[in-house]
């Protein structure tokens, strides 16, 4: 008679790990959270966002929850509404400066007689002020506009990620796994992506974050000066503007986009933080 061993009991979690994950939720859900009820903002709007609901810069109360801004429109309204442009165009310049500058740092690394040329370029752009370039660009685009504001954040914040990415994948394209990749007849994609690429993580996170933020003050800058959205639509930036002449009779209708600005910022960079893991050594690959 053969008896079948018992199958070995799994391995308990360390509690560090517990702790990691439960920081990583923590950190990660008030952002979701905020993004979700920004996106979802137009559907619960209890009014149109161009439809006057009350005298100009109304207190709160009645109908409008959050008073009224300039015009008399509610401000609660204009908030829920006012947070998904913003928001799509600060993840668009995030992703597209991040994903160009880890392209390019990582080249810039792994054939430094390009790299040299790729961080002289860098130095050039980078003494341009960012205001004025984005004033520039903003006002030379036919139409100007939120894409406008979008390409000149994007083109500006490229320079300064691609040193970044370029200064945290210099020790790790030295290490002897990527010369011994490199040796071994390994083409640049296949060292980018299963060399380099996996042990820039915790950069690239970190970096995609900070573009994020990055953007919503670009984008909320850019509205002030009255580039970028122009009324009547509903975005938090433009809130602040059209209402900064009321703050004293109606302080919701400046304070609500500010404060939903602030914590969207924060909780992007925390959940960033939380989720970025811990940058390995270069002598060991991931």
């Amino acid at each position: 008679m053969t008896t079948t061993a018992p199958a070995p009991a799994p391995a308990p979690v360390p509690v560090r790990d517990v702790r990691r994950k439960r920081r990583v939720l923590l950190r990660a859900v008030p952002a979701l959270l905020l993004v979700v009820l920004a996106l979802a903002g137009p559907l619960l709007a209890p009014h149109p966002i161009d439809t006057p609901v009350t005298f100009p810069y109304a207190e709160a109360g009645g109908d409008a929850p959050l008073g009224g801004d300039q015009l008399g429109r509610d401000v609660l309204s204009r908030l829920l509404t006012g947070g998904a442009p913003l928001i799509a165009t600060a993840l668009g310049i995030a992703l597209v400066v991040t994903a160009a500058a880890t392209a390019i740092g990582i080249l810039a690394v792994l054939r430094p007689a390009l790299g040299r040329w790729i961080e002289r370029a860098a130095d050039l752009t980078i003494l341009l002020p960012s205001v004025l370039a984005i004033m520039l660009i903003a006002l030379a685009w036919p139409g100007g506009g939120r894409l406008a504001v979008a390409a000149a954040a994007t083109l500006l914040g490229i320079p300064y990620a691609v040193r970044i990415v370029a200064a945290a994948a210099a020790p790790i394209a030295t290490a002897g796994y990527v010369e011994a990749a490199a040796a071994g007849g390994e083409n640049l994609w296949r060292l980018t992506v299963h060399e380099v690429l996996p042990n820039l993580r915790s950069t690239v996170l970190a970096l995609f974050g900070l573009r994020f933020v990055e953007g919503i003050y670009i984008v909320s800058v850019a509205a002030f000066l009255q580039l970028g959205p122009q009324p009547p639509e509903a975005d938090w930036a433009l809130m602040i503007r059209e209402n900064a002449a009321g703050i004293t009779l109606n302080p919701w209708a400046v304070g609500a986009p500010c404060l939903a600005i602030g914590l969207l910022a924060i909780s992007v960079n925390l959940a960033a933080e939380a989720l970025a893991p811990a940058r390995p050594t270069p002598e060991t690959p991931l």
